[in-house]
């Protein structure tokens, strides 16, 4: 094996969240897997005293989120200098021009979390991770996010419409998403847990649902068995696929 190929296999692990790294006069963007983070777009301020320079950086990062909430996640954290309110800035905005986004009874709500830390470098990510507020806080935001996930699936299961679907088993789910044939059921969410992931076996096979699932667009979700949304889906066996009608 090359060690081209070598690097190629490093697992970076399920998706977990999403890291915005504030600093003065621009913000980085970051993918937070279990395993790694991963760098994304870096986007620049112009002038932070400018109203409507200011306005267009925040727009910006909210695009630039768009596509990873798409795929399911929904925890962000925002990261600032200390002493400084570039976080709060971005909330200020997301309140007052993208309040769908935090919105309680909103389809997809996203959890923001904040903290006092400089992540706009590789160095500044790899030593932020390491630290007990950054663990506390991932945790206490993909929890509440968990929570949503597990909420829309409880009213799927108690819906009683005939054209709605709930599947349990690994290869109705694969079936299911695997098909390129017409189908009536639109698949919204696979969800698993940390511990169905690592302990059911079909790891490699799970892993490649989950691929192909958001390739296909379908949001797909990894939940932690401790939490109380994770202790639920354990008891549904661990792995679900819900979904809801074709418009």
């Amino acid at each position: 094996m090359t060690k081209g190929r070598k690097r190629r296999s490093y697992k970076r692990g399920y998706p977990v969240a999403v890291l915005v790294g504030f600093a003065e006069n621009h913000a980085t963007l970051w993918q937070i897997f279990s395993n790694v983070a991963k760098s994304g777009p870096t986007l620049a301020l112009n002038d932070s005293k400018n109203e409507k320079a200011l306005y267009s950086f925040h727009k910006a990062i909210v695009n630039a989120l768009r596509p990873v909430l798409k795929e399911g996640v929904r925890s962000v954290i925002l990261a600032s200098p200390p002493r400084t309110s570039h976080s709060q800035l971005f909330l200020n905005h997301v309140q007052k021009h993208h309040a769908y986004m935090i919105q309680p009874d909103s389809p997809n709500p996203v959890t923001f979390g904040t903290i006092d830390a400089t992540a706009t470098q590789p160095h500044e990510i790899a030593e932020l991770s390491k630290s007990k507020e950054f663990a506390a806080l991932i945790g206490e935001t993909t929890s509440s996010e968990a929570d949503q996930v597990v909420a829309a699936l409880e009213k799927r299961l108690n819906e009683t419409r005939n054209n709605t679907l709930t599947l349990f088993s690994l290869n109705e789910i694969e079936e299911l998403v695997y098909s390129t044939e017409p189908n009536a059921i639109k698949p919204e969410y696979v969800i698993v847990t940390d511990r169905y992931l690592a302990e059911c076996g079909e790891t490699n096979r799970v892993r490649r649902l989950l691929q192909i699932s958001q390739n296909r667009k379908i949001k797909t979700r990894v939940i932690s068995a401790e939490t109380p949304a994770g202790q639920r889906l354990s008891q549904l066996g661990g792995l679900v696929c819900f979904g809801k009608p074709y418009k």
